[in-house]
């Protein structure tokens, strides 16, 4: 999935059900399913804060890149980040090739 690009949802674009998205954890370690299963989040240890914000600002550059974009928490030695696909209010293929490409950066 690595080399894969975000691409926009068209019209009519269903969210993964549950079970197609617990299927696609298995291609994004450490990664995890909300309990509503809509969105999937992983948080990333750092050893201080400007480290976790870096990661942040690297996360944010690829986002752009890709048209994709998380919702990122961040503190002292630590960066929270979620993906799902807004436009369909639940998770997509974007969601899995953005965790992917966040792992890789990490």
């Amino acid at each position: 999935m690595q080399a894969t690009k975000c691409t926009p949802c068209e019209a009519g674009t269903k969210s993964f059900v549950r079970e197609e998205a617990e299927k696609m954890l298995a291609e994004v370690p450490d990664w995890k399913l909300t309990p509503d299963g809509k969105k999937i989040h992983r948080t990333f240890k750092f050893k201080d804060f400007i480290s976790a914000l870096n990661f942040a600002q690297k996360i944010g550059t690829l986002a752009e890149e890709e048209g994709h974009h998380p919702d990122i928490a961040l503190g002292w030695g630590y960066c929270t980040v979620n993906f799902s696909t807004h436009s369909i209010k639940g998770l997509s293929q974007n969601d899995f090739i953005m965790a992917t490409k966040v792992n890789e950066l990490h």
